[in-house]
């Protein structure tokens, strides 16, 4: 098994910046992927951006130039910058790894972006 626990989410005006966490713990092996996505309401959940354990990132393309996946392997943790936030950007975001053939989410944390 394996948990995730986010934060960082909040409040933040059109143009700010938030920077959500995640912390694994439990059987989180040496070779994963994690990565944040996010579900407005009445919409469906999508991808906003996942990385290797190696590095390598892959974004949505609505998120692309504004936000900064990172993770740093040693605490087992991942990070998503968020700048230049959109109302669009509202919505319940969601940490996953993925560990093998098994997909882990978090609880989700509430970024919301006020006009």
């Amino acid at each position: 098994q394996v948990q995730l626990v986010e934060s960082g989410g909040g409040l933040v005006q059109a143009g700010g910046s938030l920077r959500l966490s995640c912390a694994a713990s439990g059987r989180i092996y040496s070779r994963n992927v994690m990565g944040w996505y996010r579900q407005a309401p009445e919409k469906q959940r999508e991808l906003v951006a996942a990385i290797t354990t190696g590095g390598r990132t892959n974004y949505a393309d609505s998120v692309k130039g504004r936000f900064t996946i990172s993770r740093d392997n040693a605490k087992n943790t991942v990070y998503l910058q968020m700048n230049s936030l959109k109302p669009e950007d509202t919505a319940v975001y969601y940490c996953a790894a993925w560990v093998g053939v098994t997909n882990y989410w978090g609880q989700g944390t509430q970024v919301t972006v006020s006009s």
